[in-house]
């Protein structure tokens, strides 16, 4: 099945448009993300693969904003040992899934993989870009589910904390005060295949 979806973005004025693909061999998601922070335009493009299992095997960023551009480009073997190119990351281990602060979608992936029953809560340890500030480090979050679609998401230490609402597919609706989905389509792109 794909999944074409809008989110808008609450905080920092956002438009996101993104193409996720899900199919017996995994996730493939292509997006692009528009929007102002404290007065400068910014775009991101980023591709994520994973696996049936959703997890995160491959990720791409190209963003620009505020006269830089950066490129973030990292593979994993699906259980936290991450390369950039040919180089093992150790500062990156245990990290399962990636958090891209401007997108909910990466919110899914823990959703999908831990899988959890209600009132069942887990951490998981994410490689988190901060792409307006330029930063990328390992961080720590704890998901609780609350209902069928809803989960109480946050920070480790406790810095921040939000409820977030999903479909049947795990893909978030309402992520509280930060974005919410303005349309889901169903389509039917080929998706011409990269060399990753």
């Amino acid at each position: 099945m794909q999944f074409n979806i809008l989110w808008t973005g609450r905080e920092y004025y956002s438009l996101e448009n993104c193409l996720i693909d899900i199919n017996e061999s995994g996730v493939d998601v292509n997006s692009v993300v528009i929007g102002k922070y404290e007065g400068r335009i910014y775009r991101v493009d980023y591709h994520i693969k994973a696996n049936p299992d959703w997890e995160t095997q491959f990720v791409q960023i190209n963003c620009r904003h505020a006269n830089r551009e950066q490129l973030h480009r990292l593979r994993s073997d699906g259980n936290g040992h991450w390369k950039i190119g040919n180089e093992y990351a150790p500062e990156f281990e245990g990290c399962q899934y990636v958090d891209i602060s401007l997108t909910p979608f990466t919110n899914s992936l823990p959703i999908n993989r831990l899988k959890l029953a209600e009132g069942e809560s887990r951490e998981a340890h994410v490689l988190y870009f901060d792409l307006l500030n330029d930063k990328l480090f390992p961080a720590q979050q704890r998901y609780k589910r609350i209902s069928g679609s809803q989960y109480h998401y946050q920070n480790i230490p406790n810095d921040f904390e939000a409820e977030i609402t999903v479909d049947e597919n795990g893909l978030v609706v309402d992520y509280a005060n930060l974005f919410s989905r303005t349309l889901t389509l169903p389509t039917n792109y080929c998706h011409h295949k990269q060399n990753i």
